[in-house]
């Protein structure tokens, strides 16, 4: 058998592969990271645009009474002691239309108060009584009348509200602590006042009026179309006379600056 040999030319077995050209690993480059704003949902977005969110009620408390003097109180328990005696008995009291000023008893001196009358025209008025325009009212009434009835029994001329309640000697009861008085308006007996502690929506209308230290006119609802009419008010400063301890006058302060009140309010206790 021939053996040939091998040709220098034919590939050699041990033959290498072509060399895999090798690139440095370099790291992936970091993605900043997203930042996500929160979403801030206001309380009334769930509830629609509609409903707005009650104001912020920041009244200030009521400021604490100094006690007066021992000759002070004398004199003012002489000087309105003539002011509350016609009240204690329920007869009408006669008053002309347009009233007679020159006729008036009213001796300004009292301390300055804030008074509000306020309510829906077609329901009962509301009285509030405050230190001040921007205080929470120590004293808040729903009297037995209609806001639009009052309002126009004094716009026709002097108009005299006098509440009345029973006496208790057992107990030791403040005069504007009592809860139920019996009302008259120019004499005539028109029902019964209640007092309550102020409501949310009280708070709301003085906080509104925080600004207002007299006027009158129309306050902005949320209700439309209310049964009973619109939200009006009136307020004004009062003086506060204190005869006793069971007896207390408010005379409303005209804005003309006559001394002849428009309305007085008298709280007697018999």
């Amino acid at each position: 058998m021939a053996i040939h040999a091998r040709s220098s030319s034919s590939p050699s077995i041990e033959e290498h592969e072509p060399p895999v050209l090798m690139l440095p690993l370099t790291p992936p480059r970091p993605r900043p990271p997203k930042i996500i704003s929160p979403k801030i949902v206001s309380p009334a977005s769930d509830q629609g645009s509609l409903v707005k969110s009650p104001p912020l009620v920041n009244l200030e408390q009521p400021s604490s009474r100094k006690s007066q003097s021992r000759s002070s109180k004398i004199f003012r328990r002489f000087r309105s002691a003539f002011k509350s005696f016609p009240i204690i008995s329920p007869c009408k009291i006669p008053v002309p239309i347009h009233g007679n000023r020159s006729t008036d008893l009213h001796v300004p001196g009292g301390a300055r108060m804030t008074g509000t009358l306020f309510g829906h025209k077609k329901a009962r008025i509301n009285l509030a009584i405050q230190d001040g325009p921007r205080k929470i009212p120590i004293l808040v009434l729903e009297l037995a009348l209609q806001t639009g009835k009052l309002l126009q029994d004094m716009g026709a001329g002097l108009t005299r509200i006098a509440l009345e309640c029973e006496k208790h000697p057992s107990e030791k009861t403040k005069l504007i602590e009592e809860p139920i008085w019996t009302m008259y308006c120019n004499g005539r007996k028109v029902g019964y006042a209640v007092k309550r502690e102020p409501t949310d929506d009280d708070l709301s209308v003085m906080q509104t009026l925080h600004a207002v230290s007299m006027g009158a006119g129309v306050l902005p609802s949320e209700t439309k179309d209310s049964p009973d009419g619109e939200l009006t008010y009136m307020r004004a400063q009062f003086e506060r006379v204190v005869g006793s301890k069971d007896s207390e006058t408010y005379y409303m302060v005209s804005p003309d600056g006559n001394s002849s009140p428009e309305l007085s309010i008298f709280f007697v206790r018999i």
